[in-house]
């Protein structure tokens, strides 16, 4: 096990019907609130107008800022700053699944920033040019789409759309102060949303299982509790949707999922998530069924550097002793049969040049991704010849 350092202090509002804790918490923190949602809010329109109306009753002035959209976009965050700014709100309230959690979060640490936004984020690996954020307002979450665990971590993920690149920034100042987790807020979400969350989830914790370079017993414990908890419950989910139980069980497994408590010791890496974010960037892919397309074809790539590694996978999360590559078999046949896509020419708005497609996406990564060693960082640094053979095993 490595040394490590451990800290984590959101707090934690879980059940249902604790959305009407938010006026409170808000009253608790400040006066006026930038409440952050989708542009198209209009499915949540009950949802967002219940906030106001909890935070307006303890008194707390609530500033609409509804511009979020599924990848985030720095162009959204610069906008929703200088609003935060002009009507001085002392807090951010995120309202939504991880796209606007990650834009309430990077709103509340860029109204306080110097500067050129984009410096906050982490836009190239192989240098350190980032000038990160030392302080943000305060920021309160509601999420109404488990998949990312930003409700209880201190990451968000942007996108420059005139550089092309989707990256993130991972700093204490942006954890959330308290989050509130209301399964009844999730019954009607679409299956497709549901199991693309699930799928991003899962993706969180099978990087850190097959590419941690330290044997954390407990850890790998905790990582198969989470994943097959996980597993079970999307399936139920799909069949039942409005069972709010289910709902709670998934929304706590996802929180778990990257909250930080499976990394300690591991010295993990996330190969996969930054192949996927050079298409979500490229071609606005769903970013839980970017990993569902990258998940499989990296396990197909590299795992024969650590083939017990998949044999305790099939035996502990499956319950079945399995080869490596019939384990990675059922893996990617469990993504399909909810409904995510597991290639990337099943999505749309991929050109149907392939051969153009593996080079823009592979000097995407390079260039945005690659570390000053000339590879990606994993349990292996991956070559630019590896990574190639990655993306063409992902169409």
């Amino acid at each position: 096990m490595n040394n490590f350092q451990f800290y984590n202090p959101v707090r934690i509002v879980f059940g249902a019907g604790e959305l009407k804790q938010i006026g409170s918490e808000a009253a608790a923190v400040g006066k006026k609130a930038l409440l952050v949602s989708y542009a198209d809010y209009g499915f949540m329109k009950d949802t967002l107008d219940k906030v106001i109306a909890f935070c307006k009753e303890k008194g707390v002035e609530v500033i609409p800022f509804y511009a979020a959209v599924a990848n985030p976009l720095m162009s959204d965050i610069e906008a929703g700053v200088k609003v935060a700014r002009a009507k001085k709100a002392d807090m951010v309230i995120g309202c939504g699944g991880g796209s606007v959690m990650d834009t309430a979060k990077l709103i509340a640490a860029g109204t306080l920033y110097k500067g050129d936004l984009w410096k906050m984020m982490y836009s190239r690996h192989d240098s350190n040019a980032t000038l990160p954020p030392d302080k943000a307002l305060p920021i309160l979450l509601i999420n109404t789409l488990p998949a990312t665990s930003s409700e209880m971590n201190c990451g968000a993920v942007a996108t420059n759309t005139e550089t092309m690149e989707k990256t993130y920034l991972f700093h204490p100042c942006i954890y959330p102060k308290v989050s509130i987790l209301d399964p009844e807020l999730t019954t009607s979400l679409p299956a497709y949303q549901t199991a693309c969350g699930v799928v991003d989830s899962l993706s969180h914790v099978i990087e850190i299982y097959f590419t941690c370079q330290n044997e954390v017993p407990v850890q790998d414990r905790l990582m198969e509790g989470i994943m097959s908890s996980q597993m079970e419950h999307v399936v139920k989910i799909l069949k039942d949707p409005k069972n709010v139980a289910l709902r709670g069980d998934l929304m706590w497994e996802v929180a778990l999922s990257w909250n930080g408590w499976i990394l300690p010791g591991t010295g993990g890496f996330t190969p996969m998530h930054m192949i996927a974010h050079a298409m979500s960037a490229r071609w606005g892919v769903t970013h839980g069924a970017s990993l569902g397309i990258v998940m499989p074809a990296f396990m197909k790539k590299t795992w024969q550097l650590n083939p017990q590694r998949y044999v305790q996978f099939g035996q502990r999360v499956f319950g079945k002793k399995m080869t490596p590559l019939q384990v990675i078999a059922k893996f990617e046949k469990l993504i399909s049969g909810l409904g995510v896509q597991t290639r990337l020419t099943q999505c749309k708005d991929i050109p149907a040049n392939h051969k153009k497609v593996v080079k823009t996406l592979l000097d995407d990564c390079v260039r945005v991704y690659f570390g000053a060693n000339g590879k990606l960082a994993s349990l292996k640094p991956l070559s630019k010849k590896e990574v190639k053979e990655i993306i063409e095993l992902s169409l």
